[in-house]
């Protein structure tokens, strides 16, 4: 059997000062379930309790897991890593989302990176959107480094700086709201980052508290940076790319209509080698189950861009072509549908290195 028990309960282990009762930890101990005579019962039961055993299993509870006392010691256990920053006012999450607090003041503050446009700053969400790669806690609140973090990463396109209320030992039983530290992070996109993606505004965690408190995790200081010049990726069997300033509107060719269809990935970073290999099994899929007049396209040039929604990114969305049109022809920057508005980023172009002419309809 094993004995819960309460610092209260053991004689011999209090200093001589005088200590607060911790009304918390009394209330934390289960009760037993055994508090009266059974309902059922007809005949007394002896009495159970052993002193010796009792002893021995308060003895080995002490041991392993020590007298209640301070609350980070026993009850809470090991605090959780990082929380090397500031902790404003009183901690609380009004000190953490005040617009005057040293948190947010040193956000609006901060510089840009070189190559990086500022896409929102001082907000109090940071971003959950796709193309998320990873992440890792700062020392200080320094855009830079975060960029630093970003060019090491070969898919970064942008990233997401912020301060985060988080709690210094894990919320449970015995260890409700602790105290709060506060910590840095740099969280790293392969697509670019937007305000409107900027909605993950924190969490409640663990049990409440003899107030009916939770730890509550809040975001401030939010600061989003995009890349702006990318190098376009090589991509196998396919020439170098081409930067467009939009996706590309191509006209019949003498009749002929060259597009051949479109895909959007949305389930990875911006990556054209996507669009590539897809161009590629498209033509094996179209030359192996031709129109009934024998005609088939071939995908000889793709189109890649950033799909947009309120510029929130979609993914990377690829358009294929049986030849290739030129730049003078991407025109198409996007177009608002109803009340959003859809646009076009790092558009780019790519001619496949071995041509394969399509089979067109006998009519044409």
């Amino acid at each position: 059997m094993r004995y819960a028990i309460a610092a209260s309960a053991i004689c011999g282990l209090v200093a001589a000062a005088p200590q607060m009762i911790n009304i918390e930890a009394a209330l934390a101990v289960p009760t037993p379930t055994i508090l009266g005579p059974k309902v059922e019962e007809t005949k007394a039961a002896p009495v159970s309790y052993n002193p010796t055993v009792a002893a021995s299993a308060v003895a080995a509870v002490v041991k392993e897991e020590g007298v209640v006392g301070k609350r980070d010691v026993s009850s809470c256990g090991a605090p959780l890593p990082g929380g090397g920053a500031t902790v404003p006012g009183d901690g609380s999450t009004n000190a953490y989302l005040a617009t005057d607090s040293v948190l947010r003041s040193t956000a609006r503050g901060a510089a840009t990176p070189s190559d990086y446009e500022q896409s929102f700053v001082d907000m109090t969400g940071s971003s959950q959107q796709i193309g998320y790669l990873t992440y890792k806690n700062l020392d200080s609140y320094d855009p830079s480094a975060c960029a630093s973090f970003c060019d090491s990463e070969k898919y970064c396109q942008g990233f997401n700086i912020f301060y985060e209320r988080d709690p210094k030992f894990e919320p449970k039983d015995g260890c409700a709201n602790p105290e709060p530290v506060t910590n840095i992070k740099c969280s790293i996109y392969g697509y670019n980052v937007a305000s409107k993606a900027a909605t993950n505004e924190g969490q409640w965690r663990g049990p409440q508290d003899a107030n009916g408190d939770t730890f509550h995790v809040v975001i401030t200081g939010s600061n989003g940076y995009s890349k702006i010049s990318k190098a376009l990726p090589s991509v196998p069997d396919f020439k170098a790319g081409t930067s467009l300033p939009a996706a590309i509107n191509a006209p019949l060719d003498d009749g002929y209509d060259t597009y051949s269809g479109m895909k959007l990935f949305n389930d990875n970073p911006y990556d054209p080698a996507l669009c590539a290999a897809a161009c590629e099994a498209q033509t094996e899929y179209d030359v192996n189950h031709p129109a009934q007049d024998g005609s088939y396209k071939t995908c000889n040039f793709f189109t890649s861009y950033v799909l947009t929604k309120n510029d929130v990114p979609l993914g990377t969305y690829c358009s294929f072509y049986t030849r290739t049109w030129d730049s003078s022809y991407a025109v198409n920057t996007g177009y608002w549908y109803g009340d959003d508005k859809y646009s076009v980023r790092d558009a780019a172009s790519y001619e496949i290195t071995n041509f394969l002419a399509p089979k067109k309809p006998t009519q044409q």
